[in-house]
């Protein structure tokens, strides 16, 4: 009797390639290390000017990282999180108990940490004799409790900008007539530099150092002075928006960013976000005219 070995030697050899794929499946190792390889991380693109530049830095530095900035208005970084289509983002707040109960569910765990202080900034044209304004100004303003003639402009309904400025004024709505919401800061600020009778409310990271797509818009506002009358320190003067005054907490309007870090483990977005929390990191916010999460020390060298 002839036997046909020709079947058993194929199913032996389809057993060893799905038995190999097997073990490179589980041996495969993963897309990003600390320092290496890459990540999509959700970004606020409020504050595209700073972030920019540390991913920079941070890629020159490190040549075989490549962490992806995906820019985007907040609400849409927060549903790209919570719907699992990313697992770290950079807010300008911390995420609320809801929220971190959707992660709980997926048995996902936040990583959070803080690397800078931005301020929203108030800005009028060139000509505006406008200098000053009060919080309180401010608020009736956009609560429509203050009459004016002004066009108050800020970017996309969905920012971070209009989530803030609902949270400091307990609003859900702003249906002034005369408030609009354009689609980028950069909008804001152009539209102000060419309109006389309009207020701005921008972030400040934006002011400083701008792109040449948008340098003579800037050249072309003012920002405006803002007092807090409920302030304890000081409730009768007006400051403008800066590292000094945001250190000492004069400047009324500002925010935190920080990097989330949902991924579970010590990959690219721990290593960028290491990067923003050490000296070098910092130095950058420093230089850019925000206020980092931690002031690096500056050496003295004194010659005799």
């Amino acid at each position: 009797m002839k036997i046909n070995y020709k079947p058993l030697l194929l199913g032996i050899t389809f057993l060893a390639i799905l038995q190999s794929c097997q073990q490179n499946k589980s041996n495969k190792a993963p897309l990003d290390g600390f320092t290496s390889g890459t990540i999509k991380i959700s970004a606020d693109e409020s504050f595209a000017p700073i972030l920019d530049e540390e991913l920079y830095v941070f890629k020159a530095s490190f040549p075989e990282s490549n962490p992806v900035l995906d820019y985007k208005p907040e609400a849409e970084v927060v549903n790209d999180l919570l719907n699992d289509k990313i697992r770290a983002v950079i807010l300008s707040r911390n995420l609320d108990t809801a929220e971190l109960g959707v992660l709980k569910r997926r048995t996902l765990t936040a990583d959070v940490n803080k690397f800078a202080i931005d301020a929203v900034a108030i800005i009028v044209n060139e000509a505006s004799a406008d200098t000053t304004i009060s919080l309180k100004q401010i608020k009736s303003t956009l609560l429509g409790q203050l009459n004016t003639d002004k066009n108050i402009v800020f970017d996309n309904p969905n920012s971070s900008l209009v989530r803030y400025l609902k949270t400091i004024t307990g609003s859900k709505e702003f249906k002034q007539k005369n408030i609009y919401a354009l689609n980028s800061s950069k909008e804001v600020i152009k539209y102000v530099s060419t309109h006389p009778n309009s207020i701005g409310i921008t972030g400040f990271a934006w002011l400083n150092d701008p792109d040449k797509d948008y340098a003579d818009a800037v050249s072309k506002v003012k920002i405006v002075g803002v007092k807090d009358e409920n302030s304890k320190i000081a409730p009768n003067e007006y400051f403008k928006p800066s590292q000094n005054t945001l250190v000492q907490h004069l400047y009324p309007l500002s925010r935190s960013l920080y990097i989330i870090d949902c991924t579970g483990r010590k990959g690219l977005a721990a290593g960028f976000a290491s990067f923003l929390a050490s000296e070098r990191g910092q130095r950058i916010i420093l230089k850019s005219g925000l206020l980092p999460d931690s002031i690096p020390s500056r050496e003295i060298n004194l010659i005799h």
